[in-house]
């Protein structure tokens, strides 16, 4: 329990600049708290205890702000940074080392059974507001940038940003440390990949049109 609490320290401290004591963040960070709730709501859930399960995960969710089913799987080093409006759904998986930010939705597409909400491997940042939705993978040391809608899968080492989101960024040969911590938190320096096509279609226009002058 003692290296659990250790780790976490570490993690928020490697993470957030704001970070000032390892006190300070397991008595009054939000992640900390929902996290530590959900593992004795997953206990329980697993032990068949679904309605205590429940009670703890909502008990959490009114404390913190942050909606965790007791069914999800949640690796270790889990940071949610400030985390008001995170909703992590029954079937979803978050590997170690993850970055997680407020208003980011791991959610399903509708009303099936069985796999139903995505699978975030190692060393996954999801920026703010970014909604990732689907029984599918988001691969290791990805990055999901802020306001990005995901609905297909997301390979390992990749940036994905846009509604809905593409990938604009990908390194082959990158992998992620242990114990890395998400440690390169850029979630808006990335570009629209909307954006690069439309410039691209306009400048082609623009050379179109000063054929068609000449002649």
């Amino acid at each position: 329990m003692f290296n659990d609490l250790r780790e976490i320290i570490a993690a928020y401290k490697a993470r957030d600049p704001a970070a000032r004591s390892g006190i300070e963040i397991l008595l009054l960070y939000p992640g900390v708290k929902a996290v530590r709730s959900h593992r004795k709501a997953h206990w329980c859930y697993e032990h068949n205890l679904k309605f205590l399960a429940r009670f703890i995960s909502q008990r959490s969710r009114k404390k913190t702000g942050i909606e965790i089913h007791p069914g999800a799987k949640i690796g270790r080093r889990l940071v949610i940074d400030h985390g008001m409006g995170v909703v992590i759904g029954e079937t979803a998986e978050v590997g170690d080392d993850c970055l997680i930010y407020h208003g980011v939705t791991l959610g399903g597409t509708g009303k099936d059974h069985g796999k139903r909400h995505p699978t975030i491997g190692n060393n996954v940042l999801i920026g703010t507001g970014a909604k990732v939705l689907g029984p599918f993978k988001v691969g290791d040391n990805s990055r999901i940038a802020a306001g990005s809608v995901v609905l297909t899968e997301i390979p390992p080492n990749c940036t994905a940003v846009g509604v809905p989101a593409k990938i604009v960024r990908r390194s082959e040969n990158a992998e992620g440390p242990k114990h890395s911590y998400a440690a390169d938190v850029d979630q808006i320096s990335v570009s629209d990949p909307i954006t690069a096509e439309l410039q691209s279609l306009s400048q082609q226009l623009d050379r179109i049109i000063k054929s068609m002058d000449k002649n």
